[in-house]
């Protein structure tokens, strides 16, 4: 079938669980130039937003240390972090489905877009998607330089725009995703099995919050007018 409404995906949190892919690789960077690691909870918060972003809000580092905090963190993740990543249960079963019924679909992540990519291909799920949007490669430049690429609204817009599709529903795991979405007039739903706070999708104003991937295609399913799911493990 063609549709004219795209699905799009957040990454981190929604597609793949880092499964400490991101925090330990952050913690190891700190570490590494003498700086207090934050808690569990402060080090999960920091997965989903750009990271120059959440270094400067959320640790001790200043703006000189971000560069070499982040090269430290590229190059623990490339060697350790990717490989501890898994895909959801579930979330090929949706992918296949969307995809077979025609939906574009798109990931729009605050990732670094080559390093999403080379993510996506790791965990064999890059061909399901017609487009990748995410951050600027170069995660050195911080908010106010010139060429700063992080927000989830203008990634988001990016990814639609590359579609083709008049519209799209927007998936992710945190309210950046939901305000994003609403910034370019779109839903957003929101997914249980991410690194949202209790109460954080629904305060952001997501349409719904689905707790697995089941209820995802569900609503995935009434949202773009499609058949019912062909995977039974859906």
């Amino acid at each position: 079938m063609t549709t004219s409404s795209a699905a799009l995906f957040d990454l981190d949190g929604t597609l793949i669980d880092p499964a400490g892919g991101i925090t330990e690789g952050i913690a190891h960077a700190l570490q590494s130039l003498g700086l207090a690691v934050p808690s569990e909870e402060a080090l999960a918060a920091m997965v989903g937003p750009k990271l120059s972003d959440s270094l400067l809000g959320r640790t001790e580092a200043t703006a000189d240390q971000v560069p070499e905090l982040i090269s430290i963190y590229r190059r623990w993740y490339l060697e350790h972090g990717i490989a501890k990543g898994r895909v959801y249960p579930g979330l090929l079963d949706v992918l296949a489905d969307l995809k077979a019924q025609g939906v574009p679909l798109g990931v729009a992540t605050q990732k670094p877009q080559g390093l999403a990519v080379t993510v996506l291909r790791a965990h064999g799920l890059d061909g399901y998607f017609q487009v990748i949007s995410g951050s600027s490669d170069d995660e050195t430049i911080l908010p106010g330089q010139p060429g700063y690429l992080g927000g989830k609204k203008e990634i988001i817009a990016a990814a639609l725009a590359s579609t083709g599709a008049d519209t799209a529903v927007m998936v992710g795991d945190r309210a950046q995703d939901v305000n994003g979405a609403a910034a370019n007039g779109l839903p957003c739903i929101g997914v249980a099995w991410g690194f949202a706070e209790p109460g954080e999708l629904a305060s952001a104003g997501a349409a719904t919050v689905v707790p697995d991937a089941a209820g995802l295609m569900r609503e995935l399913t009434q949202r773009l007018g499609l058949k019912e799911p062909a995977h039974g493990a859906l």
